[in-house]
């Protein structure tokens, strides 16, 4: 076999045959497009709107966070449109992992499983840090007192209520709710999607509720200037500071991505994975920009730089009681947010492995449960310590640039596929091919181009430590490469 053999890439009618090839390998059919909408949601609305709305409002973009929410909108919109089309052609889990290898071939889909790391397991980790903050805060409320350095990172000073300060030793709440959120994926994707209809129910509500109340008390004062000067450096403020704003609030915008690892388990497919990825984007991106137009209408934008920025939206209306159902509204959402990103990564991490570049045990299905149980009870571990022992700081915007690395070779595929496949089914079809798909490569480009310096030399990094394992294991394994050794 030539050395180049691992650059070829799988057809499209490969891809669709794996998803039965192998019966020891099979997962159950359970999701219906009312769940997989859910699931979406559930992702998408998290992060965002409970912590990182406020961060972005006060450090870069002002009221005009707005702004950068309708940027990140459209971009998600376009990249939407070719993970529905791609979603519905090629009906296996897998991510834009799965779409990559069927345009690109194996190595580029290496790189881009390896890269869907950052966006899936250390966002799951990312959001574990802002669970943490807000059950501290919920607790507290109630008369329970959590020692601020048992819920911080290693080394993050601490600045405590007599004045003092202190260096966080761990993290405890985001190990503990990884550990219940992993145990339940274990147990069975069912009975996690039930759970998790009720908690995306459950946040919908506060959300609502809170631009419902909100809108009745927004001082119009709050919002001028709606776009602050630029402070002289990029990103600060300004139309750069609406592209930094836009671009770390990105992440939270993932769900859709999410939900196209469902697709080998959804009863439909064809019909019902369109309807989740667009539903949930659509629906999501709106209370989004209603969210921040009225937090950021309720409180000072430079005020906004708290862990709990809702909460204190909500503390400005002057009613307490509904503080705290907002920040039992939050954790219903980050838990959610946490579930679907836990779910998607051992997916990936399962067809990564029935394709042979990754260890037989990461697609070990449990007998009875029909769950890949080794391996998200490996990743539910390495996403523990990662956010026992992390600053949210340090994960979010390597988050954000995974994820738009991802999205530009997905809308890619699209335009690949569309030549080399032209004859394949396509239950849904993007408007406008190529326009589109370019529009959503421009889209995310110009996002990643908000983003400083040192979080492009981290990409490199760990992309660099990916190509090492692949050459040292992934392309020695590959079915593709060697379908006898399968």
């Amino acid at each position: 076999m030539a050395d180049t053999s691992y650059m070829a890439r799988k057809s499209v009618a490969d891809i669709v045959g794996s998803a039965d090839a192998d019966e020891g390998h099979s997962l159950s059919k359970s999701l219906g497009a009312i769940s997989i909408t859910a699931m979406g949601i559930g992702a998408i609305i998290g992060a965002g709107i409970f912590v990182l709305t406020g961060t972005a409002a006060a450090q870069f973009a002002g009221p005009s966070i707005v702004l950068s929410f309708v940027l990140g909108g459209i971009a998600c919109a376009f990249v939407g449109l070719c993970y529905s089309e791609l979603a519905a052609m090629l009906p296996v889990c897998g991510s834009s992992y799965t779409y990559t290898y069927a345009t690109l071939g194996e190595i580029f889909a290496w790189i881009i499983g390896w890269d869907l790391i950052l966006e899936y397991a250390m966002g799951a980790a990312t959001v574990a840090v802002g669970w943490s903050g807000y059950i501290v805060s919920l607790l507290h409320n109630v008369g329970i007192s959590i020692p601020p350095v048992l819920a911080t990172a290693p080394g993050t000073v601490i600045k405590l209520a007599d004045g003092t300060t202190a260096t966080g030793i761990v993290n405890l709440p985001a190990i503990v709710i990884i550990a219940i959120l992993t145990t339940m994926l274990v147990l069975g994707t069912k009975e996690s999607a039930r759970l998790n209809n009720i908690m995306v129910a459950v946040k919908l509500v506060v959300v609502v509720a809170f631009i419902a109340l909100g809108v009745f008390f927004i001082k119009p004062a709050n919002w001028h200037p709606f776009i602050p000067a630029n402070t002289g450096e990029f990103g600060n403020f300004g139309m750069s500071g609406i592209l930094r704003g836009s671009a770390v609030v990105f992440f939270a915008f993932i769900g859709f991505d999410a939900v196209s690892t469902a697709a080998q388990e959804a009863k439909k497919p064809q019909r019902d994975m369109p309807i989740g990825i667009l539903g949930s984007l659509i629906i999501c991106t709106i209370l989004y920009i209603l969210v921040a137009g009225v937090l950021t209408g309720l409180v000072p934008y430079a005020e906004l730089n708290v862990p709990d920025p809702i909460a204190k939206g909500v503390d400005a209306i002057g009613l307490n009681w509904f503080s705290i159902l907002i920040k039992i509204g939050a954790l219903t959402g980050l838990t959610t947010v946490i579930l679907v990103l836990l779910y998607g990564q051992s997916r990936i991490f399962f067809t990564m492995s029935t394709d042979g570049l990754l260890p037989p045990l990461f697609a070990r299905v449990h007998p009875r449960l029909q769950t890949p149980y080794l391996s998200q009870i490996l990743i539910g571990s390495v996403v523990a310590i990662v956010a026992a022992l992390t600053p949210i700081s340090v994960l979010g915007e390597m988050v954000s640039i995974g994820t738009l690395f991802a999205f530009i070779l997905v809308c890619g595929a699209v335009i690949y596929l569309r030549r080399s496949d032209s004859d394949a089914s396509r239950p849904f079809r993007v408007p406008g091919v190529p326009v589109v798909p370019v529009l959503g490569i421009l889209f995310c480009l110009l996002l990643m181009a908000g983003l400083p310096l040192v979080t492009w030399v981290r990409l490199v990094v760990w992309l660099v430590i990916g190509m090492t394992i692949y050459m040292s294991y992934g392309r020695n394994h590959s079915r593709l490469r060697y379908p006898e050794r399968h």
